[in-house]
């Protein structure tokens, strides 16, 4: 069974940044990139639980529910992953769209 305790504390880390964040830097960019996170987690976990189907779109919830949003998404990947590279790989799309977020 793989770890993906590093995924999931990313994952996070970034919320408890975003929920932190000032609403100015939401608005700036932050809350968007976290849905863009949020959206390839999701596709990505989709594409792994049913590769056959076509994957749906995270929907836009506002701002203030992009932490919450890329929680779920990076939990529900977490529990599909199947190999350390793959939590690798995630890992370092959360550090990335952190980075981006500026949180």
């Amino acid at each position: 069974m793989v770890d993906t305790t590093p995924l999931t504390h990313a994952v996070d880390h970034f919320a408890d940044r975003l929920r932190a964040a000032p609403q100015s830097r939401l608005q700036r960019g932050a809350a968007a990139e976290a849905l863009r996170l949020g959206r390839e987690l999701a596709v990505w976990a989709q594409r792994l639980e049913d590769p056959s189907g076509e994957p749906r779109e995270m929907p836009d919830a506002g701002m203030f529910a992009a932490a919450d949003q890329i929680t779920v998404a990076g939990h529900d990947l977490a529990l599909v992953l199947s190999s350390d590279t793959e939590v690798d790989e995630a890992v370092r799309l959360v550090a990335e769209a952190q980075k981006r977020a500026g949180v």
